[in-house]
């Protein structure tokens, strides 16, 4: 039996060789945009590394490798080619300008100190769930599903299907050059400013329900990486980033602000009358 140590172990320096040959990639067309398209399929990169030295038995092994495997690749999918479509993320433009202009720094190795060698750990340290959850089921701790771990797989497919929607809805009305400008607020827009990041975290909260399910020691272990994730969503590099720049680019976006709930699905307050 693979100890957890070695197979975290192995997924790290997996990890990391698959890093610096996205940085040189990025060397090469001088663009990182594309690192948030592999946070997603690294996760599942992460998941399929596990599985690779535990085995694929087990009815818990099984359900979280489907539902990352769902969750990463669609993510993953969506947000490159919405990077092909629209070039370099001027929100990384102005973080390697900074960083090069602050520390004096050269483009590659700002590149990869502030981008690139900063996502692995992050990314890793999200994933736990998935892959302690998988050493857990396929090493014979906990293989089977009990009702933790049920709930959590139907809060995972609920957060992947709202994701999915919510992607589907802003790109529809992104498309129509009527809306330049304005703010979506209908769909499931109407009740969240952000039901992308909501799905995002409630599927990660269900892929910890179903690690958490195989006993208190993966639950524990495992914890930091929904919590850091609806951190990061919440509180730093998600919302709070993308608020101030829709604030200054949308003119209604401040109504839409004082109406529709930040995160967590409300149903709307009535839109404030004029005079």
């Amino acid at each position: 039996m693979t100890g957890v140590l070695q197979v975290l172990a192995v997924n790290f320096a997996g990890l990391l060789l698959v890093i610096l040959a996205l940085w040189a990639i990025a060397r090469a067309i001088r663009d990182v945009s594309f690192v948030d398209a592999f946070w997603a399929f690294g996760m599942v990169l992460l998941a399929w590394g596990t599985v690779s030295q535990t085995g694929i038995d087990g009815q818990r092994t099984q359900m979280i490798l489907l539902l990352v495997s769902i969750w990463g690749v669609r993510l993953a999918l969506h947000l490159f080619l919405r990077w092909r479509a629209e070039g370099e993320d001027p929100r990384y433009r102005k973080i390697l300008a900074n960083v090069t202009e602050s520390r004096g720094w050269s483009w590659d190795r700002a590149a990869l100190l502030s981008v690139f060698l900063m996502q692995a750990p992050l990314l890793f340290v999200t994933c736990l769930p998935a892959q302690l959850g998988l050493y857990a089921s396929a090493t014979g701790l906990s293989a089977a599903m009990g009702t933790l771990a049920r709930i959590g797989a139907l809060l995972a497919v609920i957060g992947i299907a709202f994701e999915s929607i919510g992607d589907l809805q802003l790109a529809a009305f992104r498309k129509n050059p009527a809306n330049r400008g304005r703010v979506l607020d209908t769909g499931l827009w109407r009740y969240t400013r952000h039901p992308n990041y909501f799905g995002d975290a409630l599927t990660w909260w269900g892929l910890w329900m179903i690690a958490a399910d195989a006993g208190p020691g993966i639950a524990l272990a495992s914890l930091v990486g929904p919590v850091f994730l609806t951190f990061t969503l919440t509180r730093w590099s998600g919302k709070p980033m993308l608020e101030r720049g829709l604030r200054k680019s949308r003119p209604d976006y401040a109504d839409y602000v004082q109406r529709t709930s930040g995160f967590i699905p409300w149903p709307p307050k009535p839109r404030a009358i004029k005079v």
